[in-house]
């Protein structure tokens, strides 16, 4: 039976060993800078030494470090960090500067698209090429107004193959979503070829998302292999739905208006015309043409 003077003796046993371990850490000059900006009592911070340990274990693992591949710290791309509440010490995960570069690409979904697309940026744009000069105005504009009352309309950018369509408009996307805006970029083919074989409830969800996103942009639209029900039941009650909402909508082809409202027509019959026209008049009043003539730099 344990005594009372024992649970005493234990008490203080583990008292003492608490101090020695603090004072041998007071050793680090960075673990006494870290618990001085806690400004704590001693007795509470000897109870977290070793949290506290870890705390410097994981700052001193960053010092260097060239990104997340490298990182050494039990959560790849976060920092144990203290924080003082009351007289007591929380600790929490914390991102290092590397995920924080990387945490906006959250924002960008990707449905069909390399996700190579998540690493587009303006900065690395190709600006001598005279022929991107309009699209990259057009494409600034809409950075500069997207958070005023004077918002652009979407971009219906087309042109030759292999210029960069999608880049650009990604890089765009890219740049709003490091502002916490939310996109989605999907590609018309796969979209209309994956619905088609496929009523389960992944693509209901896809389509809902499609709807509702903050902004969209619908790549590569006109080479889909289109009939009557994508045309009819996908894409117009999706561009319809975007545009009662006001839901910016993006555009990337290889046709320009003109030849795209062709592409829609299936048939010679009026019924068949009007429903083409319709989904051109959508475009039209979600979105700006801008035609891209320029190198293929896909090689």
């Amino acid at each position: 039976m344990i005594k009372a003077n024992d649970v005493f003796k234990i008490d203080k046993d583990i008292e003492l060993s608490l101090k020695q371990e603090f004072i041998k850490a007071l050793k680090d000059k960075d673990f006494v800078s870290l618990v001085n900006s806690l400004e704590l009592d001693e007795d509470v911070l000897m109870k977290y030494t070793s949290r506290l340990k870890d705390c410097v274990s994981e700052c001193k693992n960053c010092n260097g470090c060239q990104g997340l591949i490298e990182c050494k710290n039990k959560a790849r791309g976060f920092i144990l960090t203290p924080r003082k509440n009351n007289n007591m010490i929380n600790f929490s995960y914390m991102a290092c500067e590397y995920t924080k570069k990387e945490e906006y690409k959250d924002n960008v979904v990707l449905f069909d698209i390399s996700k190579e697309i998540k690493n587009a940026s303006l900065s690395n744009v190709f600006r001598d090429d005279v022929n991107r000069v309009e699209i990259l105005k057009k494409i600034m504009s809409y950075y500069n107004n997207y958070f005023t009352d004077n918002k652009d309309k979407g971009i219906y950018l087309y042109g030759s193959f292999g210029t960069g369509k999608t880049y650009l408009i990604s890089a765009l996307l890219n740049e709003l979503a490091k502002k916490g805006v939310k996109s989605t970029v999907v590609h018309v083919p796969e979209l209309i070829r994956g619905l088609k074989e496929s009523f389960s409830s992944d693509y209901r969800d896809r389509f809902a998302t499609l709807k509702t996103t903050p902004i969209l942009l619908l790549d590569d639209i006109g080479a889909e292999y289109l009939t009557a029900w994508s045309r009819d039941e996908v894409l117009e009650p999706l561009l319809h739905y975007r545009m009662n909402e006001n839901l910016p909508t993006f555009f990337t082809s290889n046709l320009s208006l003109e030849q795209l409202e062709k592409h829609f027509v299936l048939t010679n019959t009026s019924i068949d015309m009007i429903n083409a026209q319709r989904i051109l008049e959508r475009i039209k009043k979600l979105s700006v043409p801008v035609e891209l003539i320029s190198k293929n730099i896909r090689g």
